[in-house]
C-alpha cells in the first residue's frame, strides 16, 4: 500500500513539475481592450444563435453579463460589431455587423497562428538545461537547402565587405563575406544569433585533403550519411560535428570518382561569398 502511494506521489510530482507554455490573444482599440477569447466566443455565439439571450445561454452566462460585454465592445470599437433589429412577427433579432464578422474571422486566424507558434516554441523554451534561441524553432522557408543556426563570434571590417565568423552548434565555424552596408543593416556583432543559408549546389565535396591547401575559406569535416541518386546529379547528406547536417548537390560521376558511400569521411567546401546570413528582424 505504501509503495503504491509513493508511486502515485512521484507521478503527481513529475506532472506538477512539467513546464508548458500558455497564453491568449487580446485585441485593443487605442488604449482600451476590445476583446479576448471570451468576448470573441460570445460574438461567435451571437452570430450562430441570432439572439443575445440564446447566445448567453449557449455560452453559459447571464443575459446582463452578455449584454454588458457586447455594449462595451460596441463602444470601444470604431463602429458597431453587433446590431439589433426590433419588431416584426419574430420579435426582432440580433446579428453581427460586417465588421463584427470580419473581426471574429480575423481573430480565429490570428489565434490559430498563435497556438501553432506556442507549440513550436514550447519544447525549446521549457528545456532549462540548454540555451534558448528563437532561430532554432522558427520554421524558416527558403530555397536554400542548408540552414545553420549559430552565433557570431567575430566581425572583421574591411573597406567594402566585412568578414563574419559564425560558430555552429557542433563547434565548427563558417565564414561569410557580407557587404558592409548589409552588415550594418543586420546589426551583426559578436554574440548575435544568426542563420547561415547555403544552396546545396554551392557545396563542394572532397576526400583525402590532408596535406593540401585549398582556397575555399569554409572546410567542414564530416561523414557521408546518405546518398540520393538522380538522373544526372546526386544529393549527398553529410553529418557534421554536433549533429549538424549539410546537403550537397554534385554530379553522379563525381560520386563515383570520389568513391562516396555512407560512412566515408569527406570535407565540405564552401566559399565565404556563397554564405548568406540572416537575423531576426
Amino acid at each position: 500500500m505504501t509503495e503504491k502511494k509513493n508511486k502515485s506521489q512521484a507521478a503527481s510530482s513529475q506532472g506538477a513539475g512539467r513546464l508548458s507554455l500558455g497564453g491568449s490573444i487580446w485585441i485593443r482599440s487605442g488604449d482600451q481592450n476590445l476583446g479576448g477569447p471570451g468576448r470573441i466566443a460570445l460574438l461567435r455565439a451571437v452570430a450562430e444563435q441570432g439572439s443575445i439571450t440564446h447566445a448567453a445561454k449557449a455560452y453559459g452566462m447571464s443575459y446582463k453579463a452578455a449584454w454588458d460585454a457586447i455594449d462595451a465592445m460596441n463602444r470601444v470599437a470604431d463602429e458597431p460589431l453587433v446590431e439589433r433589429s426590433t419588431g416584426g412577427r419574430g420579435g426582432g433579432s440580433t446579428r453581427l455587423t460586417e465588421r463584427g464578422l470580419r473581426l471574429v474571422q480575423r481573430y480565429e486566424q490570428i489565434d490559430a497562428v498563435h497556438q501553432r507558434f506556442l507549440g513550436l516554441v514550447e519544447a525549446a523554451a521549457t528545456d532549462l538545461g540548454r540555451e534558448f534561441s528563437l532561430l532554432d524553432v522558427i520554421n524558416m522557408k527558403t530555397s536554400a537547402r542548408n540552414q545553420f543556426n549559430g552565433t557570431v563570434r567575430a566581425v572583421r571590417e574591411g573597406a567594402v565587405n566585412d568578414e563574419v565568423e559564425l560558430e555552429l552548434p557542433g563547434g565548427q565555424r563558417l565564414v561569410a563575406i557580407v557587404p558592409q552596408e548589409s552588415s550594418l543593416a543586420l546589426g551583426l556583432q559578436t554574440g548575435l544569433s544568426a542563420m547561415a543559408l547555403i544552396p546545396s549546389s554551392n557545396v563542394l565535396i572532397a576526400t583525402g585533403l590532408d596535406g593540401f591547401k585549398v582556397s575555399a575559406r569554409n572546410q567542414l569535416s564530416g561523414t557521408v550519411e546518405q546518398l540520393r541518386p538522380g538522373a544526372v546529379n546526386a544529393e549527398v547528406d553529410v553529418a557534421l560535428a554536433g549533429g549538424t547536417r549539410l546537403v550537397a548537390t554534385i554530379t553522379q560521376s563525381s560520386v563515383q570518382q570520389l568513391g562516396l558511400a555512407p560512412g566515408v569521411a569527406v570535407t565540405a567546401l564552401v566559399k565565404a561569398t556563397d554564405v548568406v546570413l540572416a537575423v531576426l528582424a
